[in-house]
Formats: structure tokens, sequence, C-alpha cells
């Protein structure tokens, strides 16, 4: 039987033929206007239960790049569900760039 995801209607492979790559990097603007840039990982989860993986998140404002929540905490994964996400886009190479320089 073949799965389709109901958000995009895209059919989704079985578990065992998923690409198993490294997360990529993409900007996510939070349903509070944030700009979060970070690795992403969806991972799966219970109704309710955080389905996405942050792995070193950093906060974009004002131009510039900051760890996400490094004042309150030196975790370097974040869960978060993806109701709170409007939406993924890459980001340029210039942003990337940048994050891949802050996040060494």
């Amino acid at each position: 039987m073949e799965e389709t995801n109901l958000s995009t209607d895209e059919m989704m492979l079985p578990p065992d033929q998923m690409d198993d790559s490294e997360p990529t990097v993409q900007i996510l603007y939070l349903m509070n206007k944030l700009l979060l840039v970070s690795e992403v990982e969806s991972v799966v989860a219970d109704i309710g239960q955080p389905d996405c993986k942050l792995t070193k998140p950093c906060l974009f404002e004002n131009g510039e790049l900051t760890p996400w929540l490094s004042d309150v905490s030196d975790d370097k994964v974040v869960m978060m569900s993806s109701d709170k996400i409007l939406t993924l886009v890459e980001p340029n190479q210039t942003l990337l760039d940048d994050y891949e320089s802050l996040t060494k």
C-alpha cells in the first residue's frame, strides 16, 4: 500500500527505503515570526509531541545570526512541534556560509 504525506500529497517511501542522508540546513519561519536557521530532521512522534529535531539552531535577527537559547541552555539539539513552523525555506549561500562558520 502506498502512503502519501497528507500535507503535500507527495508519495512517501517505506521506512526501509527512506533516505538516511544528513539533515539539511533550513530557515524556519515560526508562527511567532522568529526566523531560525538550523539543521532540521523530522522524527516520528505521538500526536502532540515534538516531531522536529533542530540541531544547532540559530536566531536570524537584524541581519545577524546568534545561537538560539544559548543564554539559558548549552543544548545543541532542540525538539519542536511542526505546528509551530509556518514555513521552511533553503538559506542563500551567504547565510549558509555564516551559519556554518558560526556552528563549527
